[in-house]
């Protein structure tokens, strides 16, 4: 059986002496800022995470200097888990218990039980689970992504497949044909809450947090109902659901998402919220009435799956020096540009987060708004009662803020209010639908807005788009001549061969080859250059070229730096990108 290593008998006393210490050690030793560390606090607080698992998810620490750190200073040695733990072991520590501290009982000897811990200064844990089994412990310190992984395999009860689900929910629903009831609407509310029902459809909303899906689509058709789960950018149809359960499956979401179930002629907007896992998991629920029933939308907001740091987004160095100065500017206008599910969300709540702290004022104007972002005050946009993006921006320039985030630039008026904006002052965030940075300048002249306006109040304009990243478990080297290369645009270099990745399936990325996203960047700083081409009213072609001889670099070379570093593929650059 698998042995820890010796532990020192005082250690319980050296975690309670340190215990409160760890922000302060953290920033001495420089593995965090001070601002990085006030902000992770603040998360903390909202979450009740533990402080070391929030540095981790914000991006703050890298877990290995993390746990590296927490090793020296609490004198506790760093344990690899073993491929399996006896079930006997694991469960000396009560579910409950292991669940909510993230400990996992790894060994028991004479001398006590051995848990694994991902966060030493978690006191309480040590207690309860001393308490709990009436053993002595001694700790060791183990990834908390780790950790979960076993705690989810040793504490999880199986998971019921999509299949066994839909055959319960298809029984029910042969049940409920031959009972008579007494209405419609009652019928619909009845089999909606049937165990069956409630089971597929939490069933399928667990499946897709499994994949890291962004989307769950449930579209009727004349035969059947359709599910269909959005992942890395793809549609993949997961199961098709018989026609009888098709009324009782959007009854159920409709009422998980406190809509009007009797409603089914109008388009409705609703949230639910869930927990999956100790994780808090939002989605986002649009009905749409169609000629073979209610067709739902689900987006999936995962706030673990949210990286806030622009530094983990994806810019290279050039852009991510440009887009670091351009939002610590005092006034101006940034825009995020791209096609729906380029990604432009994260990227403007990652510079919300980097300004967010107690000597600003953020104000952000979201339809709908997605993430809570502790600090920041958020309003959500609502049409039927003309709470509109130009009436809330009136109120906000009234509300004496630094920061403005707009959700997007619908139209002339809310362009011209931005820029006013801009122009007295304050920083103004936002998001327009177009193709590139250069032909921005010309949607906004289009739009009415006078090109020595746009040259005064412009800072940065950034194209994106979400490219799918080879998966590392499957991941083989591909070589190819530069004649391949240059058919993309990759200027040669005097290589004979080049060797990239592509990724050959595997049951971690369901045999696509491809696992997670990544975003690629076109960042173009408006320079002195560029705002006499927009003041001249230069096509966009005379400004893509200024840019360029400036350091820009276009969204498909971005693109092809990704894949000659080995995250993503040529066909993929050539899907999302265009020359």
């Amino acid at each position: 059986m698998w042995c820890p290593p010796c532990i020192p008998n005082d250690l319980v006393r050296d975690v309670y002496q340190f215990a409160r210490r760890l922000g302060d050690l953290l920033v001495s030793q420089g593995l965090v800022t001070p601002d990085q560390l006030g902000r992770a606090i603040a998360e903390q607080v909202r979450t009740e995470e533990r402080l070391a698992t929030v540095l981790v998810r914000l991006g703050f620490v890298d877990e290995d200097d993390l746990i590296g750190f927490l090793s020296r200073e609490y004198k506790l040695p760093v344990v690899e888990l073993p491929d399996e733990i006896p079930p006997d072991i694991a469960k000396l520590v009560p579910a409950s218990v292991a669940r909510k501290y993230e400990v996992l009982a790894v060994n028991r000897t004479a001398m006590g039980l051995t848990p694994a811990v991902g966060d030493p200064t978690n006191v309480s844990a040590l207690d309860d689970v001393s308490f709990r089994t009436g053993l002595r412990v001694l700790p060791v310190l183990a990834r908390p992504s780790a950790l979960r992984r076993y705690l989810m395999q040793a504490y999880q009860s199986p998971r019921e497949t999509l299949a066994d689900a839909l055959t319960l929910a298809e029984a029910e629903a042969e049940r409920i044909e031959r009972s008579q009831g007494r209405g419609l609407d009652h019928d619909l509310r009845v089999s909606a809450d049937q165990a069956p029902i409630v089971r597929l459809v939490n069933a399928v909303l667990e499946e897709a947090v499994r994949r890291g899906a962004s989307d769950v689509h449930l579209d009727p058709t004349e035969p059947a109902l359709r599910i269909r789960l959005r992942t890395d950018g793809l549609l993949a149809e997961v199961m098709a659901a018989p026609k009888r359960i098709e009324a009782a499956v959007i009854s159920r979401v409709k009422i998980m998402a406190n809509l009007d179930i009797a409603e089914r002629r109008l388009p409705q907007d609703g949230r639910i919220k869930l927990r999956y896992l100790e994780r808090e998991v939002d989605f986002r629920v649009s009905v749409l009435p169609t000629i073979f029933g209610e067709s739902i939308a689900l987006r999936v907001l995962d706030k673990d799956a949210l990286r806030l740091d622009p530094g983990m987004l994806g810019f290279d160095d050039w852009g991510l020096q440009h887009f670091e100065k351009a939002i610590q500017s005092p006034h101006g206008v940034i825009l995020i540009t791209g096609p729906t599910g380029s990604g432009k969300s994260t990227t403007l709540y990652s510079a919300i987060q980097a300004l967010n702290s107690p000597d600003r004022h953020i104000v952000t104007l979201e339809d709908p708004v997605e993430y809570n972002v502790p600090g920041v005050n958020q309003v959500q946009v609502r049409d039927e009662i003309a709470l509109t993006f130009a009436t809330a921006l009136r109120a906000f320039l009234r509300h004496d803020p630094n920061v403005i985030l707009m959700g997007e630039m619908r139209d002339t008026e809310t362009a011209q209010m931005a820029i006013r904006a801009a122009l007295t002052g304050h920083l103004v965030l936002s998001t327009l639908h177009t193709n590139d940075c250069p032909s921005t300048i010309a949607r906004l002249v289009d739009m009415g807005l006078p090109p020595f306006l746009l040259a005064s109040a412009l800072r940065l304009v950034v194209a994106q788009r979400l490219v799918r990243k080879v998966c590392t478990d499957c991941a083989e080297p591909v070589e190819i001549d530069e004649d391949t290369l240059a058919a993309y645009g990759v200027p040669p270099r005097g290589r004979e061969r080049v060797v990239l990745y592509t990724g050959k399936g595997c049951a971690i990325c369901n045999f696509t080859g491809t696992r997670g996203r990544v975003a690629i960047y076109e960042v173009m700083a408006i320079t002195p250059e560029i705002c006499e081409l927009i003041m001249a009213n230069a096509p966009a072609g005379d400004i893509r070229r200024v840019a360029r001889d400036q350091g820009m670099r276009t969204l498909r070379e971005a693109g092809l730096a990704k894949a000659i570093d080995g995250v993503t593929t040529l066909d993929e650059v050539a899907r999302v990108t265009a020359e």
